[in-house]
């Protein structure tokens, strides 16, 4: 009897030692050996904008921003040298590690929405206080929408697509808004007196059904979030608006990003550039909007 009391305690605790085994691997990071060439360094904000490879089974080809943990580390980089490096990839974040030079190329142009032939519109560039103008989109319902549908609520809209994964980027912007979304819901108790848009800039493969399935994965509400599609013409128009420069070539997605904030009658109050702004930082904005 005592031996098997043993026994059951011994297996019992190597089942709990295999259970925190496994939850110790599903957190641990992920760490992608890739190469690319590098378009922009910038030391201040610790960032360094790379034209990488595709990451089989992770993410296509693409030129995006990355984090490093030192300045140091991008010491002695320039634009146009050709590096390994390792990314490295948690649940919430993403830096890159571990750079080595190669060689060296050119560096590509800063990416155009117009690239290649297609038609355009011609549109006039969006600051704050200007009145946002009104889009027809079609969101992840197969439903058309008006902006203007939705004058008397603060709006926010970004641009995203779905088929990118790193973390630092679309990933972050939709999960700030989501949290974003989650605290204006907990200030006003439970009033949706406000409505948040995600714009794909990858109209040919972000279907209303890629969107809603993308949606239905961030446990998002349709009364208050809704995903975009739409023409090329008119995703074209608006991100040239606000200053977002999107190119798709030769297998390689380049974009920006823009967070664009509009109060109940439809003026623009806060644009913001990049991926650094927080859910708090939106939510204080969306209030001010509301208030005005």
């Amino acid at each position: 009897m005592q031996r098997t009391r043993q026994w059951a305690v011994a297996a019992g605790l190597a089942m709990m030692l295999g259970l925190l085994g496994a939850c110790r691997t599903s957190f641990s990071p992920k760490v992608y050996l890739t190469r690319g060439v590098i378009q922009e360094i910038d030391p201040n904000q610790q960032t360094v904008r790379i034209k990488h490879e595709e990451i089989p089974g992770y993410m296509a080809a693409m030129t995006m921003p990355f984090s490093v943990k030192s300045a140091n580390e991008l010491v002695g980089f320039k634009p146009g040298d050709v590096v390994t490096f390792e990314m490295v990839v948690t649940s919430k974040d993403g830096w890159i590690r571990r750079l080595e030079r190669r060689g060296e190329t050119t560096v590509d142009p800063v990416p155009s929405p117009r690239e290649g032939f297609r038609r355009v519109r011609e549109v006039e560039p969006l600051e704050v206080g200007d009145l946002m103008p009104d889009y027809s989109f079609t969101n992840e319902l197969g439903r058309r929408i008006n902006f203007a549908t939705y004058q008397g609520q603060t709006l926010a809209l970004t641009f995203i697509f779905t088929r990118c994964p790193f973390p630092d980027f679309c990933p972050r912007v939709t999960r700030n808004f989501g949290e974003t979304i989650k605290a204006l819901k907990a200030g006003t108790g439970g009033k949706t007196d406000f409505h948040f848009f995600s714009i794909t800039i990858d109209p040919e493969h972000d279907t209303p059904d890629r969107l809603k399935k993308h949606a239905l994965m961030q446990r998002y509400s349709s009364k208050s979030w809704s995903f975009l599609t739409g023409a090329q013409i008119d995703i074209d128009a608006i991100t040239e608006q606000f200053g977002l420069g999107f190119a798709y070539r030769a297998g390689t997605f380049d974009h920006t990003l823009r967070t664009v904030v509009i109060d109940e009658k439809g003026v623009i109050r806060q644009i913001f550039i990049g991926n650094t702004w927080t859910s708090q930082e939106l939510a204080i904005e969306m209030k001010k909007a509301s208030e005005r």
